[in-house]
Formats: structure tokens, sequence, C-alpha cells
């Protein structure tokens, strides 16, 4: 569930991750607040995918703690973090991951059916997310939307259950320009509608200018990125 405007949902510290003697994060630090979006680039082989396999507690760091609204999920056991991951977090992936027969409703709702969600609730809350975000959820299977119809699908069924932080890894990078450009509309818009932290992982400079922050993964670490006015406003 979301949390005040402004307080800090993520707040990452000292972060280390080494793979074949390789450090990919190095003392990393991150703070991701509600209400606000953070876009990560770096090139392919930085340790984008790595962050965000830590933030969701599929990989465990070698040091530092990542809290989640004051929680250090570092040390938490496989059901806690499968509990953590169902009532804290919704991700989107490059690809949208959702079953191509269901249709976008069905989907939708799924995710809140696993989280115990009744079925009436649940398949309501997905109808109400998909007009939001102008997606048809009749009969037709996921398999037959357009790319841009599956994401803003995926983006619905990542906040069904009222996820406090969002994450999103390369959400635009199988989308044509126009299409890109419109789901990167719809993501960024999230925070601020939901009340949410979004952080985005892209190799898209263009998308990650439209975020509030935007910052570089180079060497394990995050430095800033000067965000330029016209963007920062979108």
């Amino acid at each position: 569930m979301a949390v005040g405007a402004g307080a800090a949902v993520l707040a990452a510290s000292g972060l280390g991750y080494e793979v074949a003697g390789r450090r990919l994060l190095d003392r990393l630090d991150l703070v991701v607040r509600a209400g606000e979006s953070v876009a990560v680039t770096g090139p392919s082989g930085s340790g984008k995918s790595t962050l965000l396999m830590c933030l969701l507690g599929l990989l465990r760091p070698h040091a530092g703690d990542i809290l989640v609204k004051g929680t250090d999920i570092t040390g938490l056991r496989e059901r806690a973090l499968a509990r953590y991951r169902r009532e804290h977090v919704g991700i989107v992936f490059q690809f949208g991951e959702l079953l191509p027969e269901l249709t976008p409703l069905e989907n939708t709702a799924l995710a809140a059916l696993l989280s115990g969600v009744p079925r009436d609730e649940a398949y309501a809350r997905a109808e109400s997310l998909l007009s939001e975000f102008g997606v048809p959820y009749g009969r037709t299977p996921t398999a037959d939307l357009s790319g841009g119809e599956r994401q803003r699908t995926a983006v619905a069924r990542a906040l069904i259950n009222e996820p406090s932080l969002l994450l999103a890894d390369e959400p635009t990078g199988a989308l044509d320009g126009a299409t890109r450009d419109a789901m990167a509309e719809v993501l960024f818009s999230v925070p601020r509608r939901w009340g949410c932290a979004l952080l985005l992982v892209t190799h898209d400079a263009s998308v990650a200018a439209r975020a509030d922050r935007h910052l570089a993964l180079g060497d394990g670490r995050l430095t800033e990125v000067a965000v330029s006015g016209t963007e920062a406003g979108r």
C-alpha cells in the first residue's frame, strides 16, 4: 500500500554484489520516495538487472541493506520475501510476461486473486485499471493485443495490489518509437496518480530523461545525471 508523499519507500545502502571477481554493485546507495520516479541507465552488463533482482529479493546482496517501508528485506526468509513482493512491489518486464491465452482482464485480476483478494473485488479492480489505461478487456486474448496494449496491461497488473514500489525492467525496450513514448507517459504518471515510488531501468536515455531523477550505473555506483527542465516537467 502506498505511503505518504515524500516518504522514503526504498532505501538501499552500501549494496555490494560480485560475480566471478567482478563487482557489479560496489557500496551502492539509493533512495526512492513516494510519488517520485527514478530512472537508471547504464550499458549492458553494468549491473542494472542485478540491482533490480536484489530489490525484488530474488538475489541477496553480498553486502548492504535494502529497506522497503522501513523493513530490511535482506534478512527475510523465502516465505517472508514472497509476501513482501506480493504486498509491496509491482514489477513490469520488457515483454510483459503475461499469459497469452488469458484476456487482459484475467491476466490483471489473477495477480489480485493470488494475493487472496475475493474474486468480485479482484475483477472490479482489474476492470477499473484497464479502463484507466485504455485497454480493451473483453474476450480478446492478450496475445492478440498490440505491444502497447500488452504493456499497459502489465502496468495494470503491477498496480492491482496497490504496491508501495513499482519496478520496471526495460518496459519500453520492445516497442516502436510512438508506442514507446506513449508507454513512457503512462509509466511516469503512475507515481503522481497512485502515490507509489517508481524505479525504472532502461537503455533509452530519452525515456530516462522523463523521470524526476536520472541516475547512471557504472563501476558499481550510481551517479546523478542532469534532467533538463523541459523533460523534468513532464
